[in-house]
């Protein structure tokens, strides 16, 4: 048996790097990330593992800056890379150059698909959404009966405003049928007397957090009667419910914040309005004395007597006034009467009435004269036909044949015989 020179650990682990990198070289691997940390020179190291393995991965500043999405624990992912030693402990490694979140092209799609939709439906406007009351006295919480994201809640909660009275409704909040609970609830808490919902669950992956990017989510809380904050994820973490809630918290500890305004706050706001109300009673108060103080000075108050007396000499001064008015206007009008008399008189109508009244009797009696009357009294006679018609010509007379004579004292009917 020919003897083998021993080897230095060195030796062997760069033997063995050697080998895994020239073997195995570059690879794909998926897995889920545990154990993550990021150290203060920008590197990340976490675990990828599955349910029967886990291996050390590493990934440097360099790649990490190139990565569209930070790695998260817990998130699964599409690692790619390079197969390595870590020759200090002994122990192989994967040099990781890139991550993908698996299935997030499919999902980032649906997301920015439906984003778009209710975008385009106003549901993301401000002016839609309504106000989150100042004074709240009575909160529900949408979450997990059993996460970390209702402890932290209600913690804060009860820390910071004891007096609110909390109502729990416990629903999945992630995977299958997980967005039709969350729904429901909304539904259902609508119905009852609270002052504002909180929508909550801790962070996680894109897959994790689907749940809150579901339509049936986004429109239940679009509908709900009650104002809605959603708290779900990360401060980073941003999902279909945030847009379209009321308002969006970072976190399920900031939701809780938001509608728990401490009491203590309560407090001084009201010991400042009790402050500025008496301040303006006594400035009001202090308004009023120095008026009145004004007021018991004038002069009205420190001579009445003179005032009765010099309202009384001015009742006369009007009153000779209004004589002197009154004066004036009768001569006026007396003037202006007799000036209407005299123009009345220089036309002396008497003498023109009488004028008149002869013409007109002058021309009664000419027309009497030519009358039909006058004329048969100096012997005239009317020939006439038996209606009344004048009959002036022989002829005419000839062919009627029957005629009227009329005479001053009355009249005759006669039969033509001849010409």
């Amino acid at each position: 048996m020919n003897r083998v020179e021993p080897l230095t650990v060195s030796a062997l682990t760069a033997q063995i790097k050697e080998i895994l990198e020239d073997q195995v070289g570059e690879v794909s691997v998926t897995g889920e990330i545990s154990n993550l940390r990021q150290q203060s020179s920008g590197h990340y190291y976490f675990t990828l593992k599955d349910e029967g393995s886990q291996i050390p991965c590493a990934l440097f500043k360099g790649s990490a800056g190139r990565l569209a999405v930070a790695p998260k624990d817990g998130a699964k992912v599409v690692v790619e890379g390079e197969v390595s030693v870590y020759a200090p402990r002994g122990a192989y490694q994967l040099i990781v150059r890139n991550l993908k979140p698996v299935g997030k092209g499919d999902l980032h799609q649906r997301f920015e698909e439906l984003k778009r939709k209710l975008q385009d439906e106003g549901l993301f406007e401000e002016a839609r959404k309504r106000p989150i009351p100042e004074y709240v006295e009575r909160v529900g919480i949408i979450t997990s009966p059993t996460g970390a994201a209702v402890r932290d809640a209600i913690h804060v909660l009860q820390r910071r405003c004891p007096r609110v009275q909390l109502t729990v409704f416990g629903v999945k909040v992630q995977g299958e049928g997980a967005a039709e609970e969350v729904a429901e609830a909304i539904w259902e808490m609508g119905r009852r007397d609270f002052d504002v919902l909180l929508v909550v669950r801790g962070g996680g992956s894109l897959e994790d957090l689907w749940a809150f990017n579901e339509e049936v989510v986004a429109r239940a809380v679009v509908a709900s009667p009650i104002p809605v904050i959603s708290g779900v994820g990360h401060e980073t973490d941003f999902t279909i419910c945030d847009f379209v809630a009321d308002m969006r918290a970072p976190t399920p500890s900031a939701a809780a914040e938001m509608v728990s305004r401490p009491d203590v706050d309560w407090v001084e706001e009201l010991r400042a309005w009790r402050d500025r109300l008496g301040e303006a009673a006594v400035d009001f108060l202090e308004e009023k004395r120095r008026r009145l103080g004004d007021l018991a000075g004038s002069y009205v108050f420190r001579e009445p007597r003179k005032m009765v007396e010099m309202s009384g000499q001015r009742v006369d001064e009007l009153a000779v006034q209004l004589m002197r008015g009154l004066e004036s206007g009768w001569r006026y009008r007396k003037q202006y009467a007799e000036g209407l008399l005299g123009r009345w008189a220089a036309l002396k109508p008497e003498r023109r009435l009488r004028e008149l009244s002869l013409r007109v009797q002058a021309a009664a009696d000419r027309l009497r004269a030519m009358g039909p009357e006058e004329t048969l009294k100096r012997g005239y006679a009317l020939v006439q036909t038996a209606e009344g018609k004048l009959v002036r010509n022989v002829e005419p007379a000839r062919r009627l044949g029957d005629l009227v004579v009329r005479f001053s004292d009355g009249k005759l009917e006669v039969k033509v015989k001849g010409k």
